[in-house]
């Protein structure tokens, strides 16, 4: 009881703030030998306040909301390229109208997962030539699309062929863009 203890060093966060230094506490009645709910491990005079260290961890891959919009993208530019099949062994003009939603619903998907890989190349990533393809690639796809809506808005069979290649070129590169954006990107924090 004489001899004052030094002040041990303990790093914690609390929210953005740094705090270093605890004092020990001192003896409580409650810690005293014999009495209910006694720690009989713990000595009084070197116990020690817990602090929990928390560090925000490092997230992989895109934004939650860029994730649903490069997500959502793929399956309408897939079903445009199929609706195409359709009309082009059918030769039913709904097919081609199906085509035609479908690619706008991609363009719109496209559209706003491109203005997040966008808002995305300007954050803190080690991989920055990747962000940069991967914006590329969604660049590319939603130009592509868009001509594609053009040749879309052409009488029923005129559109043939180079509706259906475009929309199957749409639907890989789409696919590319799913699959860059989802395994090889980081964002935020620290890796």
């Amino acid at each position: 009881m004489g001899e004052q203890e030094e002040p041990v060093e303990c790093l914690f966060w609390w929210g953005l703030h740094k705090q270093t230094t605890l004092q020990p506490k001192t003896s409580y009645a409650r810690h005293e030998p014999g009495h209910v709910g006694a720690l009989p491990s713990i000595d009084p005079q070197k116990e020690f306040a817990v602090i929990a260290t928390a560090e925000r961890p490092a997230r992989s891959g895109p934004n939650p909301l860029h994730g649903m919009l490069l997500a959502g993208a793929f399956p309408l530019f897939l079903g445009a390229a199929l609706s195409d099949y359709a009309y082009s062994t059918t030769y039913q003009i709904q097919w081609s109208h199906f085509a035609s939603w479908l690619l706008a619903g991609g363009l719109v998907f496209c559209g706003l997962a491109l203005i997040c890989a966008l808002i995305g190349m300007f954050r803190p990533a080690n991989s920055r030539g990747l962000s940069i393809l991967y914006f590329l690639l969604l660049l590319v796809t939603w130009i592509l699309a868009f001509v594609n809506s053009l040749v879309h808005a052409r009488d029923a069979w005129a559109m043939m062929p180079t509706g259906f290649t475009l929309s199957v070129v749409i639907a890989v590169l789409s696919f590319v863009a799913i699959w860059i954006g989802f395994t090889s990107r980081k964002s935020g924090g620290q890796s």
